[in-house]
């Protein structure tokens, strides 16, 4: 379900690769900073470039791999808004937004491995708030019109929209952690909730996904080789194509359990209560 707002259109749309017209689910992945933002600084190497070049290997072992379409929310050096990176998934129809960052530990440059980040759960309420408050005339949740309805039932609206897909969201993070394993350095926490602002759209399942500290001297070099990036891609992509199995998976179990159910004319019907019951074979 798509939670569809209006938009004054101020950011333009990325292209979508893969088959026009297909209904394949659809992946937009978020290189962080850009243009004026550099993002973290390590040993020859600056964050915005470092997550462009990763973001670029993942669409493209995802368009190998054939199974989904992907978009970027930038393909070269250039600054977005918080709001408009996860915005522009929403109005593409994104079904899965993956922001790609490199973190930086400052001195300590021993400090080492990936983390996946998925809102938090006050962050996740206190943005639905905002969401309900902005937009409560021009949203359609779930199919249904909410037009005019109070902030107070935009609100409830759009925190049970957001629940699910942050249930989701952990989900991409579990086959983040399970498909990374022996191809990825984690870091000893891997796993953390935050209220980071790009992860708060109510309707897309959203990861961040920080790849490394590139203030460590190794582990720059590693993200930043042919080897490194084709490394992250491919396990991203893998864990991609496995959640988006489950999905179509879960949704066709639904369907199955629904077609199941018994109807009225399928529902046994009881011998009336005054009926003899028949004698026993002799």
């Amino acid at each position: 379900p798509r939670i569809v707002l209006e938009s004054d259109g101020a950011v333009g749309l990325p292209q979508i690769e893969g088959d026009e017209g297909d209904d394949r689910p659809l992946v937009v992945i978020d290189p962080g900073h850009g243009g004026h933002d550099p993002g973290a600084s390590g040993v020859g190497v600056i964050e915005k470039d470092l997550v462009l070049d990763l973001a670029k290997a993942l669409r493209d072992a995802l368009l190998e791999q054939g199974d989904v379409r992907v978009a970027l929310t930038r393909s070269d050096d250039r600054y977005l808004l918080h709001a408009e990176r996860f915005e522009i998934a929403r109005r593409l129809g994104a079904d899965l937004f993956v922001s790609i960052h490199a973190d930086s530990a400052g001195e300590a440059s021993e400090v080492e491995g990936a983390s996946i980040y998925t809102l938090s759960t006050q962050a996740s309420s206190e943005a639905a708030a905002r969401f309900a408050e902005r937009e409560n005339r021009a949203d359609r949740i779930n199919g249904q019109d909410i037009a005019g309805q109070s902030d107070v039932v935009n609100t409830i609206l759009v925190e049970l929209s957001q629940r699910r897909t942050q249930a989701e969201s952990r989900q991409f993070a579990d086959l983040i952690q399970r498909e990374g394993e022996g191809a990825i350095r984690f870091h000893p926490q891997p796993r953390r909730s935050a209220a980071l602002k790009v992860l708060r759209a109510p309707d897309v399942p959203s990861v961040l996904f920080e790849s490394g500290f590139i203030t460590n001297e190794e582990e720059a070099a590693r993200l930043a080789s042919p080897a490194g990036r084709k490394r992250f891609a491919e396990t991203l992509a893998r864990a991609i194509r496995i959640y988006f199995v489950r999905q179509r998976d879960d949704l066709l179990g639904e369907e199955t359990d629904e077609a199941s159910e018994p109807t009225t004319d399928d529902a046994p019907t009881e011998a009336p209560t005054d009926a003899e019951p028949e004698a026993p074979e002799a």
